[in-house]
């Protein structure tokens, strides 16, 4: 190992030194947070309030929102401070726990993806065993063991990674905390860190992919001998926001992880990392809106009743007023 000091802590890094640039770059990012937070909280409240939406299908949407809501609060809030701010500071225990927190997210988020492809092929393709093989038991406990995998997984690539030595430099380029970026600041050998990371994603996200893909398969096969035009296009309508969901998460996913650590300029590395961290929680809640005409009525509805009780509350404050003014 070459004689340098070793790290105690790590520098995070922004898009550029261009103050202005700083402050656009916040300004963007903070507005995708919000809108992310705002939606995906919708969907949750719409979910949960709406009786006709108990189903499993909004269940493992409404599980998907709140993974949403996690993962982007995991990197964006911080990502801000650094454009902002410029405090580029953040201790190994904090890069670790980011790293940590953000395989969590991802792992949980993928294996709900591919649950999600199995709800689907079983609604379509056996629609007379859904109630029976879909039950909420089983909806519950399937959600309960991709969080505990995710667990054991996440905390298996975090302590993977910080049982390295790092003393080549302290400067993280990259705007989160994230495994490639910190193998590249190792004086250890990463060549088991590379292996262990091929090997785990290709049997996770492979597998995951592999599976959804083989559902869709059986799903469009079916969809297409439907008799009717309506049938295929209602059946296609609620695949279709899924399909777009898991492209985006898994391409983005594996051009970040899947390429040799060496290369690749930083800005691009980061550019493809907002694609793979900021953009699938901001685009769920717009795709499962616009593309579902159940949580559009039942977002009405919602809005309605809202209205309505302000509306009555506004005008018994106004009456209540009116009665102390007399």
């Amino acid at each position: 190992m070459p004689n340098s000091t070793r790290v105690s802590e790590f520098l995070l890094s922004g898009f550029s030194d261009v103050w202005e640039l700083r402050v656009l770059h916040t300004m963007l990012f903070s507005l995708m947070y919000l809108a992310t937070l705002t939606g995906n909280l919708l969907i949750v409240t719409v979910i949960t309030v709406d009786q006709r939406l108990h189903t499993p299908m909004y269940f493992f949407i409404l599980n998907l929102s709140v993974w949403d809501m996690c993962y982007i609060s995991v990197t964006v809030p911080k990502a801000c401070v650094i454009f902002l701010l410029n405090n580029r500071v953040i201790s190994i225990v904090g890069c670790a726990a980011q790293i940590f927190l953000v395989f969590f997210c991802v792992y949980a988020e993928l294996l709900l993806l591919t649950i999600m492809a199995r709800d689907r092929y079983v609604a379509i393709c056996q629609p007379l065993h859904y109630h029976v093989i879909m039950t909420p038991r089983v909806c519950v406990q399937m959600t309960l063991a991709s969080v505990l995998s995710g667990l054991v997984y996440s905390g298996l690539h975090t302590g993977n990674t910080f049982r390295l030595s790092f003393c080549h430099s302290n400067v993280v380029h990259q705007f989160f905390c994230d495994i490639p970026s910190l193998l590249k600041l190792s004086c250890s050998d990463i060549l088991a860190n590379e292996i262990v990371i091929f090997v785990s994603l290709m049997i996770v996200g492979g597998g995951c992919f592999s599976f959804i893909t083989m559902s869709y398969i059986h799903i469009f096969s079916t969809v297409l001998k439907f008799p009717t035009r309506a049938e295929r296009s209602k059946a296609f309508s609620t695949c279709v926001p899924h399909i777009l969901i898991v492209i985006v998460f898994l391409g983005s996913g594996a051009a970040v992880y899947l390429k040799p650590t060496s290369n690749s300029p930083r800005i691009q590395d980061m550019v493809i990392s907002v694609f793979y961290c900021i953009v699938p929680p901001f685009l769920n809640p717009v795709i499962y809106t616009l593309r579902n005409k159940q949580i559009k009525e039942a977002i009405r509805q919602v809005m309605r009743r809202t209205l309505t009780s302000f509306r009555k509350t506004l005008i018994i404050s106004t009456h209540s007023y009116l009665d102390c003014r007399r």
